[in-house]
Parts: structure tokens; C-alpha cells; sequence
């Protein structure tokens, strides 16, 4: 009987795509990667047209061995890795280490794993395109020659261990130019002025805010400048009628989002579930790969995960129209199916991210995921849902609001069909927005009280990851493979550090060495150009370039600036700070601050020849409240998660008290006796016992339970 081998990434979606094909296949998979540049030389000639020097990775001599054992039994070779350029390069190594001939037809592609789909592909084999090869291999040599000839040159100019990367460099830099205008901003006084009114004696006091004032017979808008201003305001309004100017009423209409792409995805889990985009990735993965579900096996939930098109098959649209029906009824549904456009024709390779299986709501999996998978199952499945579901309406009032030609605004809406809102109410909402009375012109208002407010105008937020991966897809910088472990590369590399409230704050290192590359290598990080070379990657893809052509116009100036720099840059002294304190253990040297792999730490200046070291102690600022004495911070190596710890865990005798929360000085839990602590939700924190068995912790909110699940989960 004739043997297919049929090829793939992970040994998670081989037993996914086993349930479906029959005995006529054998599923194996590659483990990712098989073939890569070597880790130690450069790999690239650049002295023949950049011909690349693949090597076999180490650690996958036997996988290699399993596959070409289970080729040379085979009928029929058929290669399935992922659906884009990683996956394309990957299926041409494969290719090459068992002998194929890439024109063949020996490719198939599945951008969803379901039944239909694999079956489909499976049908439908074609020959690896070199197009998407090429396009996936100048970016890696281009990665290459940036990251080996200027890593080196950090380390002769700053210090060894340091490296830059072609998107590494510009995405540190978009955190470091933010840094700098906040230290740079200047905050502007002005004044908010609210005027408390009512209709009558039964109706509900609202707000309206002071908007400017009536010249030449228009409305010209004035904010307050200073307490002189807002005085002039003050006394301009008193004793004066506010009468109601005009109102106007209208229907307003939101319209849903489009359905999820790699970096919309990455932001919304940051943004409402709290996750980190690598995190989010790893979750989706799964999800895309195949979970086992009792009773039905290995089975994918979701599309393809790496997209940046919001592109849908028709047949997925009439899928999620019939669900709405059957959820909501037939009013739910927009008028006609929504098609949503791609803001380019090289991101619509793949369909947006969108569930695979409709007879699989999340109320029915729920139990059977792991509580990280279900939250974001259901992220994804909302958020598709949503995008064909009719538009909400609401009746818009905007009242004008006039006291001796003083003007002030409110505005009122109020939901009158809930529309796609039914199923995503995650839309932030306008706190000007409020519940008006029935008001008309000319109708006289009672005055309640003026309320007059000092503010000051803010400097721009720190980037999060969410914020941060949007930034990076409008301006272009790299793709939606990239997104993730660029943002994890530079923390790593300790260039930035993550905040708590998840913000991103450029480290010392990370400012020096931008600073360097501003300097000497304006091209590396400047975003324009950066986004520039991600479009003439694209035009390899499409074949309308030649990769070694792209890539020859951008080594050679490159590699005249680092010629430039080496001479031209003086050796970079890194700032020594001192603790203050003589090495306990050779007496004679002075312990400084370092950094190391996991951040910070204090050392011996007299290294190598001493070799003690010891890690800085943050305090928390509270007692512990098992022993009283000091409560400290450390942070988790492997999430980089700040948790709090007892001073004397380690001495003798030894305290237990360990923490992902901070304890709650003086306060006991009234249930069962034990500390309280602060836990943090999103932007809100509220205490809680310390106790996870306490009673008090099962009557918890819904929302808090997962919360604590997560973080049992990352502890």
C-alpha cells in the first residue's frame, strides 16, 4: 500500500492533522527550523553575492535522521509547514536535507486545521515558492551582517555582551525618543470649569463644562490659562441665568471592529487580559496547533496566528451570521456580510484570526482549556463574532448651555440598540458622557454650583507593549513574527526595562548605546528606513526584486559606517557606581554597581581576582507580616515578575513569607485571621487575604478567580 509523509512544524499539530487524514499517511514532524546560519561565524560571503553557509542546527541530527528514514519509505513527501515565509524556508531546508527537488510538488499549505481544510491541501500540493524563500532569507542575512558587525563593535566601544539588531536598535530607540520627551515636556496650567445644573427640583443634577464664549456673535472656544482667567470666568457667570442655548439630538452609530490580526491581537490581550506579546503568542500558538479535548481528540481552534490581514473566507462569514442569528436573532446581524480591507495587497496572504470550529463556543471548551487558553479563545471568538454583527446605535444630545455669552457643553448618550455591544463591551467609554434631562431652548437651569479645577497638561505616556506594537505597525517596523521577540530580545538585553503598570522604561544601557548608534548609524534606527527596507523585502516576495540586489545596496554603505565608526568612536567608560562599602570578602576592593543577565547586582571591583558578588536589596517599605522584619522585592527570572519576599528567607531562623502581592501593613483578614494584601487587576488594586483557602478568596468576582489562576499558573 502507498505511504504519504506529510511534513510539519510541531508534534502538537502532527496529531492534530492526524485525525483527519487517514492510514495512507504518516504525520512527522520537523520541530521547527532544521537548517540556520552557523551561531559562531558570520555565515554570509559577502564577497560572492552574499551566498548564505547553512548548517544543520545542533540538537536535530536525530530528527533530521527519523525523516529522511521515514522519506526513503515513502511514496510521496509532503511538506506543511506553516503558511508564510518562516515556513516557507523551512520547507525548502527540509527539501534539501532529504533530497527533494523544491519544483516539485511537494508543498501544501493549511491556514486553518480543520477537516475540510486539510483535505483541501492535501490535494492541492505545489512547489515551494523561492520567492517567499528569498524574501525570508535576505531578512535573515540582512539580521546577520547588522547583528555581527555591529554587536562586535559595541562590545570594543561600551562593553562585551551588548548586541544590536536591525530591529532591535530602532524599536529601543522609539522607547528612548518617548523617555526624552518626557523629560523635555513642560506642563501647561489651564482650568476646567463645571457648571452643576438641574431642570427642576426632581430632576438629576448634571455637568456641564465650561466651553468659551460668544464673540461677534459666535462662539469662540477659551481654556483658562491661569486662576486670573478662571476668576474672570467665575465672576462673568455669576448671578446670571444659564439658559439653555441649543440642543441637539441625534442617532449616533458605532460600527464593530475588524476581526484580529497578529499585532491587534498582541494589543488587545495587553490591554484586557493583561498579557505580555509573548505570552499571547505562546497561548495562540496552542490554540492554532491543536488542544486535546475530551471525547473529540487533538483539535485546532483558531486560524493561522501570523497575519496582518483582516481578510475573511465567505464561508467563515456565513459560519459566524448563522451563530448571531442562533445567538442573538436575526436584528443582530449587519445588512449585508462585512468585508474588511487590507491596507495593502502583501498582507493578504492569510485570512484574519477567527475561530475554525463554530460548534465549539468557548462555553463549551471552557473547561477543557487551560484558564489562559479559554480567555483567549474567547477573545478571538468575540471579537469575530462582533465584526459581522449589526451596528450599535445610540441617541447622541449635545447641549450648549449660555450664561452672559458664556458657553458651556454637555453631552448625553444613551444606548438604543445594542447592536454588536451585545456581545463586545470592551469599548472604553467618555466620562463627559451622561444621562441628560429632556431639555429645550431657551428653558431656564438652576444653578447648583460652579465648580472650578486646576490642571496641568501631561507628558505622553510610556510605551506598553500593546501601545509600543502599535506604533511599530504603523510606522512598518518588522512584521507579525517580529513583534514579540523583538520586545522580549530588548528587555532582555536589559536596553529597557518593564515597569509596573506594564509600561516601558529605556534602561541607562539602553540610552548610551542609542545615543552611539544615533550618532554613527542615523540609517540602523531611523524607523522611515527601516520600514523602507520591510517594503523591498516585501517586493522579493512578490518577485519583483532581486534579494541579493537589496541586499548589496544596503551592506555596502553599512559596512563603510562601521569602517568609519571603529576609528572615529572613542572607547565608551561606563559610568561606575559605588555602594559605599569595602568587599566583605576580600577586604581590600570596593563594591560597585553592575549589570548582569538578570539585571542589577553588586560586585567586587576587584574582579576576576575577587569574585564575590551580592544582589541589590529593594525594600517593599512594609514589615513581613509573619516576623516583622523587612519586607523586600525580587524579581522572577523567568517572567521577569516582580514578587515580595521576607528579609530573613534565607537566614537562620528561616521565615516562609513569600508573595506574589504586597502584605497590607497592620491589617488582618476578619474571616480567618491572616494578612492582607494588594492585588492588582488591570488598573485597580483592592485587597484580599493572604490566605488562598481562606473563605473570603471563593467569593471572590469571577475576573478576580482567573486572575489569581494566571498567577498561581506563573508561579
Amino acid at each position: 500500500m502507498s505511504k504519504t509523509l506529510l511534513i510539519v512544524e510541531s508534534p502538537a499539530k502532527a496529531k492534530t492533522i492526524g485525525r483527519y487524514l487517514g492510514k495512507d499517511y504518516r504525520i512527522e514532524a520537523s520541530v521547527g527550523h532544521v537548517r540556520d546560519l552557523p551561531s559562531r561565524t558570520i555565515g554570509v560571503n559577502v564577497r560572492n553575492d552574499y551566498k548564505p553557509q547553512y548548517v544543520m542546527m545542533a540538537g536535530k541530527e536525530k530528527v533530521i535522521r527519523e525523516l529522511r528514514s521515514a522519506a526513503e519509505s515513502a511514496d510521496r513527501v509532503l511538506l506543511a509547514t506553516d503558511p508564510d515565509r518562516e515556513g516557507e524556508a523551512i520547507a525548502f531546508h527540509l527539501a534539501h536535507l532529504l533530497k527533494l527537488d523544491p519544483k516539485d510538488d511537494l508543498r501544501v499549505t493549511f491556514n486553518e486545521i480543520t477537516n475540510k481544510a486539510v483535505n483541501e491541501g492535501v490535494m492541492q500540493p505545489r512547489p515551494i515558492n523561492l520567492d517567499l524563500v528569498d524574501a525570508q532569507q535576505s531578512r535573515r542575512i540582512l539580521d546577520r551582517l547588522v547583528g555581527y558587525e555591529l554587536s562586535p563593535l559595541l562590545w570594543k566601544k561600551v562593553k562585551k555582551g551588548l548586541s544590536a539588531g536591525r530591529v532591535q536598535s530602532v524599536t529601543t530607540r522609539l522607547i528612548v525618543m518617548r523617555e526624552r520627551e518626557i523629560e523635555a515636556f513642560v506642563p501647561e496650567e489651564y482650568w476646567l470649569i463645571h457648571a452643576h445644573l438641574k431642570k427642576d427640583k426632581d430632576d438629576k443634577v448634571f455637568r456641564a463644562r465650561y466651553h468659551g464664549r460668544i464673540e461677534s456673535g459666535k462662539v469662540k472656544k477659551f481654556v483658562p490659562a491661569n486662576k486670573e482667567e478662571a476668576d474672570g470666568v467665575l465672576a462673568a457667570v455669576k448671578d446670571q441665568p444659564f439658559t439653555v442655548r441649543q440642543v441637539k439630538k441625534r442617532v449616533a452609530k458605532r460600527q464593530p471592529w475588524a476581526p484580529y490580526t497578529t499585532s491587534t491581537l498582541q494589543q488587545d490581550a495587553s490591554r484586557m487580559l493583561g498579557f505580555t506579546s509573548g505570552r499571547t503568542m505562546r497561548i495562540a500558538q496552542q490554540l492554532y496547533e491543536g488542544v486535546t479535548l475530551p471525547g473529540v481528540g487533538q483539535t485546532a481552534l483558531v486560524t493561522y496566528i501570523r497575519t496582518d490581514s483582516v481578510r475573511v473566507s465567505p464561508d467563515a462569514i456565513q459560519e459566524a451570521r448563522s451563530q448571531i442569528v442562533t445567538m442573538y436573532g436575526d436584528k443582530y446581524i449587519s445588512a449585508k456580510p462585512r468585508m474588511y480591507r487590507n491596507k495593502n495587497q502583501a498582507q493578504d496572504a492569510h485570512e484574519a484570526i477567527r475561530p475554525t470550529h463554530f460548534d465549539l463556543p468557548p462555553s463549551a471548551v471552557e473547561g477543557k482549556l487551560t484558564k489562559e487558553q479559554a480567555r483567549l479563545y474567547k477573545l478571538i471568538w468575540d471579537r469575530f463574532l462582533a465584526s459581522q454583527m449589526a451596528a450599535a446605535e445610540f441617541d447622541r444630545v449635545d447641549v450648549e448651555v449660555e450664561a452672559n455669552a458664556q458657553i458651556f457643553r454637555a453631552k448625553g448618550e444613551r444606548l438604543r440598540f445594542a447592536g454588536f455591544m451585545a456581545l463586545w463591551t470592551t469599548e472604553p467609554k467618555d466620562d463627559d458622557d451622561q444621562q441628560l434631562p429632556e431639555l429645550e431652548d431657551g428653558e431656564t437651569l438652576d444653578l447648583k454650583k460652579l465648580e472650578p479645577e486646576q490642571k496641568f497638561t501631561q507628558p505622553p505616556p510610556r510605551y506598553t507593549e500593546a501601545s509600543l506594537i502599535k506604533t511599530m505597525e504603523e510606522y512598518g517596523i518588522g512584521r507579525p513574527s517580529t513583534y514579540a521577540p523583538t520586545i522580549m530580545t530588548i528587555q532582555d538585553r536589559q536596553y529597557v526595562e518593564r515597569l509596573p503598570g506594564r509600561t516601558l522604561k529605556p534602561t541607562e544601557l539602553g540610552v548610551l548605546v542609542t545615543t552611539l548608534l544615533e550618532e554613527n548609524f542615523d540609517t540602523i534606527v531611523d524607523p522611515e528606513f527601516t520600514a523602507e527596507m520591510e517594503h523591498r523585502i516585501d517586493t522579493v516576495e512578490t518577485g519583483e526584486n532581486d534579494w541579493v540586489k537589496i541586499v548589496d545596496e544596503f551592506y555596502k554603505p553599512f559596512h563603510k559606517m562601521i569602517v568609519k565608526a571603529d576609528k572615529a568612536v572613542e572607547k565608551i567608560e561606563m559610568p561606575v557606581i559605588e555602594v559605599g562599602r569595602k568587599c566583605p570578602k576580600c577586604e581590600t576592593g570596593d563594591l560597585l554597581i553592575k549589570d548582569g543577565r538578570y539585571g542589577k547586582f553588586i560586585a567586587c571591583s576587584r574582579y576576576p581576582e575577587c569574585d564575590h558578588s551580592e544582589p541589590i536589596v529593594e525594600k517593599a517599605g512594609v514589615d513581613c507580616p509573619l516576623c516583622g522584619s523587612d519586607v523586600i522585592i525580587k524579581t522572577a527570572r523567568k517572567r521577569r515578575r516582580k514578587f515580595f519576599v521576607c528579609d530573613q528567607a534565607g537566614k537562620d531562623p528561616k521565615c516562609p513569607f513569600i508573595s506574589w502581592d504586597k502584605p497590607v501593613p497592620g491589617e488582618t483578614c476578619q474571616t480567618c485571621g491572616t494578612y492582607m494584601v494588594e492585588k492588582r487587576y488591570g488598573k485597580k488594586t483592592y485587597k484580599r487575604c493572604g490566605n488562598k483557602d481562606c473563605e473570603t478568596n471563593k467569593k471572590t468576582t469571577k475576573k478576580a478567580v482567573k486572575k489569581d489562576e494566571a498567577d498561581e499558573k506563573d508561579a
